[in-house]
């Protein structure tokens, strides 16, 4: 059984660490040096990783790479911060870099942060890459290995030849062969469970115990709990505190279900949320929670509705 990969945003990017800057600088003399502390006081994240760089056109700098599952609103205020923090500390110019994992929307990704306060403005420009925009070929010919478990959701990566090309390159090597259990997570969005399991040919509960399956999860939660909380609130004043916290946490496993089907289904998954909206038994409800982690095909979940 494949053992937990060690995901992390530093392990990946020390991979190929010199193609990782050109890419995400595009300066083609770029060569990365130290992968730095990025902890400060104030702020600490695991997605963040200061890489100290030579260019003969800049000199020497650092590059910020701030890594997210998904682009979040406060993003362009802690970069500022962040890179703020890291200028002081180091004394070096900051070309940060923000790198949307998943699409959220159709809404435009902000590329600075500014603000204006009585004519005082703060201004920070970072670039912005969002994964799903990015050619799957630049993973295999560049190479930037560091994308390879990510080919799934990369641009043209969605098709079963290629996930398995990915899958291939990273049980040959050593380094790399960790990394399967990142590819198999971002596997799920675009192929069916069962298909996954079938290309791997490991048990999926190893899937479950990924980080980045646990964080989507809290994600679902976390949502499920703010609009059962605020439907709950809104409809408890009109009809019955009782009957609004019971109609909230029936929302909560509505979004939770939701979620968690289209992370393991896709589009078949979210097919059937019409059929489970009908359901009024929050046992029942939680008892479907639970289901979708365990079934392997939409047709055993199906069965079990």
């Amino acid at each position: 059984m494949t053992k937990p990969a060690d995901v992390s945003t530093k392990r990946l990017i020390s991979l190929a660490p010199d193609n990782w800057v050109r890419w995400v600088t595009q300066i083609p003399d770029i060569v990365a040096g130290e992968i730095l502390s990025g902890e400060f006081q104030w702020i600490s994240r695991e997605s963040d990783v200061l890489i100290r760089v030579n260019s003969l056109e800049y000199g020497e700098f650092l590059v910020l790479n701030e890594v997210q599952l998904r682009y979040q609103s406060r993003i362009p205020r802690r970069i500022r911060a962040y890179a703020a923090l890291a200028e002081e500390k180091y004394y070096l110019p900051i070309y940060p870099v923000l790198i949307n994992i998943l699409k959220t929307g159709n809404n435009e990704i902000p590329t600075s942060f500014i603000s204006n306060l009585a004519g005082l403005r703060a201004i920070q420009d970072y670039r912005v890459i969002n994964l799903w925009e990015v050619d799957v070929n630049i993973a295999f010919q560049q190479p930037l290995p560091s994308l390879l478990p990510f080919v799934p959701i990369l641009k043209g990566g969605e098709n079963e030849s290629t996930i398995r090309e990915a899958l291939q390159i990273l049980r040959a090597d050593e380094q790399l062969n960790q990394l399967e259990t990142v590819l198999a997570f971002f596997a799920t969005f675009v192929l069916e469970s069962g298909l996954v399991q079938e290309i791997m040919r490991w048990d999926m509960t190893v899937l479950r115990e990924s980080p980045w399956y646990q964080e989507i999860l809290r994600e679902g939660e976390a949502r499920g709990e703010a609009r059962g909380e605020a439907r709950g609130e809104a409809r408890g004043e009109a009809r019955g505190e009782a009957r609004g916290e019971e109609r909230g946490r029936r929302e909560e496993l509505f979004s939770g279900i939701e979620l968690a089907l289209e992370i393991k289904f896709g589009n078949s998954g979210l097919e059937l949320m019409p059929t489970i909206y009908q359901i009024a038994d929050l046992q029942q409800l939680k008892s479907i929670q639970q289901a979708i982690k365990t079934v392997n095909t939409i047709e055993e979940f199906r069965q079990l509705l």
